[in-house]
């Protein structure tokens, strides 16, 4: 892998794996997602690291969800900036430095974050002590510090299924990768393998102004399927693409979305206007978080593992997101 989508309006490079300088702005922040999902739906999960710079912080989130199991969720907004770590030689050159995080929250966690090969590979490891074990959602947005505890930890690596594709308007790329390795909850060991996209963006970002859905996933003949829209009143060429079995990314223009909401906030579903690839979503278990702005206000974020059924009959599973601001219901989900 490594043929980039060509939208002529920023370069993507290798070297953008790796940590980006800050801005001025007391928002600007550089943030890694990883998710993953059986191809049967039965387990998945997320992992998210957030660098905050000019707030001094990093926030690091990690939860495991699935069919018929409650959710296992970590999520400490006080984590110290991790450091990344030189260069190294990979026999072609340098490959980004790796970051490792700790934090105090719960019984304590680990994390390494390491780019193996640029482009092509991404391993997680993470060792928490205890992460919170959430039969209801709901409960996920206010103090865990009552709820029972597990231990989580992940070994678990990302390879590349298809090339990367960098968003036209901002500083943000998405790649569609198998993923494998070993995840332990408590006493169970999972023997992981299936799929999943990683995310990489840098830049400001208000989690209090602006609300947006983020989806991405799989289906059962292989297609991998991404999209994204913000609600700014009006409509634009948002992010979109498909990685056709054994095939390269096809970027698709025209992405929108329609979500029902119920009156607890959390989603029962959305319709994924991929164009030419119409689908529903529609959430199986929720792995989701509350955020505190530096004045107080509180942003919820319900991420979803998602199954997906297509207009032609084909299904999959992936990730959903509804961000929700301050206000979020005003802002045209439809």
């Amino acid at each position: 892998m490594g043929k980039f989508v060509d939208h002529a309006t920023w370069p993507l490079r290798p070297e953008d794996e790796g940590p980006h300088q800050a801005g001025p702005e007391p928002l600007w922040s550089e943030s890694v997602y990883l998710d993953f999902a059986a191809e049967d739906g039965s387990v998945a999960g997320y992992v998210r690291l957030g660098l905050y710079p000019n707030w001094n912080r990093a926030w690091y989130w990690a939860c495991l969800v699935g069919r018929d199991r409650p959710a296992v969720l970590l999520a400490d907004h006080h984590v110290p900036l991790s450091v990344p770590g030189p260069p190294e030689p990979d026999g072609a050159g340098t490959r980004p430095g790796v970051h490792a995080v700790r934090g105090e929250g719960f019984g304590g966690f680990r994390a390494v974050h390491d780019v193996t090969a640029p482009m092509r590979s991404f391993r997680v490891t993470l060792d928490a002590g205890a992460a919170a074990v959430v039969d209801d959602p709901a409960t996920a947005y206010g103090d865990l510090g009552s709820a029972g505890t597990t231990s989580l930890a992940f070994d678990l690596e990302w390879r590349s299924g298809g090339d990367p594709y960098p968003y036209r308007f901002m500083s943000r790329y998405e790649i569609p990768c198998e993923v494998a390795g070993t995840i332990k909850v408590g006493t169970e060991e999972i023997a992981f393998s299936g799929y999943g996209e990683r995310d990489h963006s840098w830049g400001e970002r208000d989690w209090w102004r602006l609300s947006w859905l983020w989806s991405s996933g799989r289906l059962d003949d292989g297609t991998f399927f991404h999209g994204m829209r913000a609600n700014v009143g009006f409509e634009m060429p948002w992010p979109c693409f498909t990685v056709p079995p054994g095939g390269e990314t096809e970027e698709r223009e025209g992405f929108t979305a329609a979500s029902e909401f119920g009156e607890d906030g959390f989603p029962s579903g959305a319709r994924l206007e991929v164009p030419g690839l119409p689908m529903t979503a529609v959430p199986v278990a929720f792995a989701p978080v509350a955020m505190t702005s530096p004045d107080g206000e509180v942003a919820r974020f319900p991420r979803a593992l998602c199954r997906f059924e297509t207009e032609d009959g084909r299904s999959g599973y992936g990730w959903t997101e509804w961000h929700q601001p301050p206000g979020w219901r005003g802002h045209g989900w439809r």
